[in-house]
Order: C-alpha cells, then sequence, then structure tokens
C-alpha cells in the first residue's frame, strides 16, 4: 500500500510541477502565425500536451519557438525523476514511522510498475532533448534550423533565428538570474538609419528602395514645371534664381539618371541633369573661363560623380572625391526633397555643388565630421590658385531634431581678382515638434537657417575699414514651416527669409543679354557687381503639395520676392531687340552695352556705349528691371 501512495505522491507532484511551468509559460507565450491570424490564446492544459507529445503535423520553426520552455521543462523532469527513490529511502526515523504504519520493512525494493513507469519516462526525456535543434559554438541555434518567413504577413519581416538570438537569451542559457545578467550582444547601426527622417527638408521623403542589388542601387529623378511670372516679361526670362528660368512654359527642369554602386567598401555614385539644370546651374561658375579645355562642357550633364573607400572604423568612414552636392542653404539640389520649390536667397544664392575631395567621419550613428578639399566655391575649378577649405557637422541626438554647420574658408573664388578671399559659415535647425500620425493633422516641423560671411582682401574688407575698402559681407537667414495632413497624403509650408550682401559677391545675376559669371567677371554693366554696390531683398512663399505616392509630388507653389534695387525681369524682358530681323537675341557680348538695333555698342561705359550706338543711328538699349516679382508654379516631381 505504501509503495502505492509513494507511486500516487510521484505522480502528483511531476503533474503539479507541469502544470505550473505550463501555466508560467502560457503567460507569456504569443500564439505562433499560421497563414490565418490566431489571436486565440492556449491553455495549459493543451501547452502540456504540445510539449510532453511534439505534434508532428507542427512546422519546423513551431517546434524551434517552444524549445527554451521544452529545456526548462526537461531539467525540473530530470531533477524530479533522479530525486523520486528517495522517497522510498527515508531517514531512520521517517521509515521507522512508515514500518510501524504498514507493518512491512522499510528497505523493501520497488515494486516492478513504478520501475517501469520511471524507465519509460526517461526513454522520453531522452527522445525530446534527441529532438532539440543543434546549437553552435557560441550557444545559438543554427540558422539551418530555417527562418520565419515573411509571407506570413506583408508586414512580417523575414527573421533568421541565429540573428534572433542577439535580441533574446539563447536557449542554451538556463533561465532565471544567470539568464538576465548575460548582456545581449548590439549589433552596429548605419549612420543615422535608426529613426525616420524623411520629414527633413533637404531629405529625400520614400521610405522604401524601388529597386535594390548587392552591387548597384539605382535612382531615377524627373523634374517638371510651368512658371507664370505675373511681370509677363515679352522673352519668357526670368532672372535671379536657381530653380525657375523660363515664363509661361512647360519645362524639364531635370532628368536625373544614375544611382550607387557598392561592393566589397569601394563605393561610386552618379547621377545626370539633362534639362534645365545642365545649362543654368553651369553658368554660375566663372571658373571654368581660366585655361583651357572647356570644363564647363565636360561636367555639363553631371549633377554627381564621384567615387570612393568605406572604412570600417568607428561607425564608419567614408573617403570620395568628384563632383557631390553641397549642403550649404539646407535645400536640397533636387526640388523633390524639399518642402518648398522656389527656396529663399539663403539657399538659392550659395553653392549647390562641389568638385574636390571630402571625408566623411561617423563617430557614433548620430554624428558625422565631413571636412573638404575642394577647387572652390561652387567651382569646377580653381578661379585662382589658392583651392577652398570647408566642412560639415552633422548631430542628430534626437529622432525629432536635426543640427548643421557648414563651414567654409581659405578659397581665392573671384575670377582675375587673386588675393580676395571669402569666409562663410552656414547653420540649420530642424525641430519636428508635432507627430501623430493616427490624426487628420499628423506632423508638423520647422527649420531655420542663418548665415554669416565676408570677402576681405583685393580692395575690400569684411568690416568697412577706409585701409581695407568698401564693406563686402553677406548676412541673412530663411524660416520655413511645415505641416502633413491624412498620413502624409498632403503637405503645407509658408516661409520666406531675407539678406544683405553689399557688393553682391553671392548675389545671382541676372541673364541679360546672355549674361554669365564668366563675363560679369569682366565687366556686368547693366547690373554691377562693384565693391560694395547695396543689395538686400526678402521674400515669402507658400506651397501645397499633393502626395498620393512615396515616389510622387505634384506641387503648387506662390512666391513673392522683394528686391532694394532693380533685380527682376519686367514686361520689356532681358534680352535686346534683336537685329537681321530675329528679335530677343543675344549679341554674344554681354559685358558691353548693347544698342536698340540690336547690336553690340563695344564700349564698357555708358558715355561711351551712347556715342558708338548713335554712330549706328541707333540708342542705348536697357533691360526692363523691377523690384518685385510674383509667381505661380506647377510641378510634378517623380523620384525612384
Amino acid at each position: 500500500m505504501i509503495y502505492f501512495l509513494l507511486m500516487m505522491c510521484a505522480f502528483a507532484e511531476v503533474f503539479l510541477l507541469w502544470v505550473l511551468v505550463a501555466l508560467i509559460r502560457d503567460g507569456r507565450h504569443v500564439a505562433p502565425r499560421t497563414g490565418k491570424a490566431d489571436r486565440t490564446r492556449r491553455g495549459p492544459m493543451s501547452r502540456i500536451g504540445e510539449l510532453i507529445h511534439m505534434n508532428p503535423r507542427m512546422t519546423q520553426d513551431e517546434n524551434a519557438r517552444k524549445t527554451i520552455g521544452k529545456r526548462t521543462v526537461l531539467m525540473v523532469l530530470g531533477a524530479l525523476l533522479f530525486t523520486l527513490p528517495l522517497h522510498g529511502q527515508q531517514t531512520a526515523s521517517d521509515a521507522s514511522d512508515i514500518a510501524v504504519l504498514e507493518g512491512t520493512r522499510s528497505d523493501q525494493p520497488i515494486p516492478p510498475a513504478v520501475r517501469q513507469e520511471l524507465e519509460a519516462m526517461k526513454k522520453r526525456i531522452e527522445q525530446l532533448e534527441a529532438q532539440l535543434p543543434k546549437k553552435d559554438g557560441q550557444g545559438t541555434v543554427s540558422a539551418s534550423e530555417g527562418t520565419e518567413a515573411a509571407s506570413q504577413g506583408p508586414n512580417v519581416p523575414e527573421v533568421h533565428l541565429a540573428a534572433a538570438s542577439f535580441a533574446q537569451p539563447s536557449v542554451a542559457q538556463p533561465q532565471g538570474e544567470s539568464a538576465a545578467a548575460a548582456p545581449n550582444k548590439k549589433q552596429k547601426v548605419e549612420p543615422f538609419s535608426d529613426w525616420d527622417w524623411t520629414w527633413l527638408n533637404g531629405n529625400p521623403r520614400n521610405k522604401d528602395v524601388a529597386c535594390d542589388s548587392k552591387f548597384f542601387t539605382p535612382e531615377i529623378r524627373a523634374d517638371v514645371t510651368y512658371t507664370y511670372d505675373f511681370n509677363k516679361p515679352i522673352d519668357n526670362s526670368i532672372g535671379g534664381s536657381s530653380e525657375i528660368f523660363r515664363s509661361n512654359e512647360i519645362q524639364l527642369e531635370q532628368l536625373g539618371l544614375g544611382g550607387d554602386f557598392h561592393y566589397d567598401n569601394v563605393r561610386a555614385r552618379f547621377m545626370t541633369q539633362f534639362g534645365m539644370y545642365s545649362t543654368t546651374t553651369v553658368r554660375n561658375d566663372p571658373s571654368y573661363a581660366k585655361g583651357q579645355w572647356n570644363i564647363n562642357e565636360a561636367h555639363r550633364y553631371l549633377a554627381e560623380a564621384y567615387g570612393g573607400y568605406h572604412i570600417n572604423a568607428l561607425n564608419g568612414i567614408n573617403v570620395d572625391a568628384g563632383i557631390f552636392l553641397s549642403y550649404i542653404g539646407l535645400f536640397s539640389y533636387y526640388n523633390a526633397d524639399n518642402w518648398a520649390y522656389q527656396p529663399s536667397y539663403v539657399s538659392s544664392n550659395t553653392p549647390w555643388f562641389f568638385e574636390g575631395l571630402r571625408v566623411q567621419i561617423f563617430p557614433t550613428p548620430h554624428l558625422k565630421i565631413e571636412p573638404w578639399l575642394i577647387n572652390g566655391w561652387q567651382s569646377y575649378a580653381s578661379a585662382n590658385s589658392r583651392k577652398g577649405l570647408g566642412g560639415q557637422i552633422k548631430w542628430t541626438p534626437r529622432p525629432w531634431v536635426n543640427i548643421i554647420s557648414n563651414n567654409y574658408g581659405l578659397g581665392h573664388d573671384d575670377l582675375y581678382i587673386p588675393k580676395r578671399g571669402r569666409i562663410h559659415t552656414d547653420d540649420s535647425i530642424e525641430i519636428k515638434y508635432y507627430d501623430k500620425p493616427g490624426k487628420t493633422l499628423d506632423k508638423m516641423a520647422f527649420s531655420f537657417t542663418g548665415d554669416l560671411g565676408c570677402e576681405f582682401g583685393g580692395g575690400v574688407s569684411c568690416y568697412g575699414r577706409k585701409s581695407g575698402g568698401p564693406k563686402q559681407s553677406f548676412i541673412g537667414y530663411m524660416l520655413y514651416n511645415r505641416a502633413w495632413f491624412k498620413k502624409d497624403t498632403y503637405g503645407l509650408t509658408i516661409g520666406g527669409g531675407q539678406i544683405n550682401n553689399p557688393g553682391r559677391y553671392l548675389v545671382l545675376l541676372p541673364p541679360i543679354n546672355g549674361e554669365t559669371a564668366p563675363s560679369a567677371a569682366i565687366n556686368a554693366p547693366y547690373f554691377t557687381g562693384n565693391p560694395g554696390d547695396p543689395f538686400k531683398a526678402w521674400d515669402t512663399s507658400i506651397t501645397f503639395d499633393y502626395m498620393p505616392r512615396q515616389w510622387l509630388t505634384f506641387r503648387w507653389e506662390y512666391d513673392y520676392r522683394h528686391a532694394s534695387v532693380p533685380y527682376w525681369t519686367g514686361r520689356g524682358g532681358i534680352t535686346p531687340p534683336g537685329s537681321g530681323g530675329v528679335p530677343y537675341t543675344n549679341n554674344g557680348s554681354p559685358q558691353f552695352f548693347a544698342c536698340n538695333d540690336g547690336n553690340t555698342s563695344g564700349a564698357l561705359t555708358l558715355s561711351a556705349a551712347q556715342t558708338a550706338c548713335g554712330a549706328q543711328g541707333s540708342t542705348v538699349w536697357f533691360p526692363d528691371l523691377r523690384k518685385d516679382q510674383s509667381t505661380i508654379n506647377l510641378d510634378i516631381l517623380v523620384k525612384f
């Protein structure tokens, strides 16, 4: 009788422990995903059945997910089975008490039925041990045990068990205090990749990559715009902008084809610029006029083109050489990445590209230090003998803030004035101050940029000292606020800015009679850039975006801009009347005053031009320049 009671107690103890473990496991168990959603929690008894009898119809992955619980249960069972014989090996006092009660010997052998049950349970434990997944040398589950496929749902990523072991305790580790004390191994984060930065002004807004491979990630951009200028210029020409150039016409602003190459730490990137950018960007660089080989033609159709190497140090170091986009001014060179189409002066009048060498150093995933050694201030070549130095510091301490500081100096960038230096600082902060994805108004952010700079030497100075010549400086700011609606389907941006640039060394020259930066370096008869020439301006804009897809933006924008001197194209246009019966054509000599008959006067001064034009039976021609400009832009922007 005593052996029967002992056997029943042993089985009851084992059964209660199994139930306890199953209840603990069930409390933190999440039903494994199948082809259909399984939201039903399982009871302890069904869990016990699964742990003891591994259903052969279950998938290998489902069995693997239960290994942690089985390992714990098996350890408990093993301990119980090895202590069960102690129920028949009581202390002397206990044994004598049992003998008195039952009238039998305390050392009587265990009945054969009990021994058979114990042997059967030991064999079952060995079978379960054999079915556990094999472990590698580090105690992690072998990757050969399979994956949890992404086919279980569109938003379920593929999770390799070997990789998942870094995020949770290994199945080889005992559960409890020792497992909690074991630190989880952290994987390195790619710089600026752990938070969502698609809200930033000047940053691509697509969250996914349309196409990718181990070797090449393609990129395609298209920017088509229609601009209506309320000044109604008769020659359809717009000046003073780095984004809009023609009035009352549909124009291809840019067609970009290219992408990123990446293999074995070697990297390269190129992006074309077919369309208006291939002409308008190049004309603002004076350096190509120095020397031979038509540098402007060599680089005309490339917005970016560089190669480099990635060094696996710190959080990454990149060394690149070639043509790369400038960060000065916050707005991106590509309008699809920006909150507005026509940026304020601080952005529109500062560099869009550099050519030279850069080193990107990432001490942390949220900090970049990037020094530059470049040919000069937005130049394909060196206007003089001295190169430019500069750099950027970018810091993102939180997912809602972005801080950028760009600095430039040392370069001698005024063509034909070899001893004139330039320094410039450009600093921006962007803050996302509202983020409610479930609301109609789901996000709001603002950006602020401030710039300071000056030129010195060659007859000018930063402070206007008498000994140093007239003051030649730049000060400006711009402020924009953006709101997103309906899960980022709509966007509304309001902003503007102001600059003061005596000497006009950063003011974009109007393309009067085909004026370019190289010709203006010789002489600009209509809009001068003499030392100390005043220029103050301010602007404002409102932009509405419809973004039905992350690759596509429809944009409507209104811009108003004002200058302290006549600057914007008026009704009469900025192109001479033309000659030989061809109206509104350049005469090929923008450095000279033009005559109303379309011919050049060949004169650099107004008095000499009046004499020369009078000898031809004509008078001096003047462009129609205004202090104010109002425009409406309609744009289609595509970025894959």
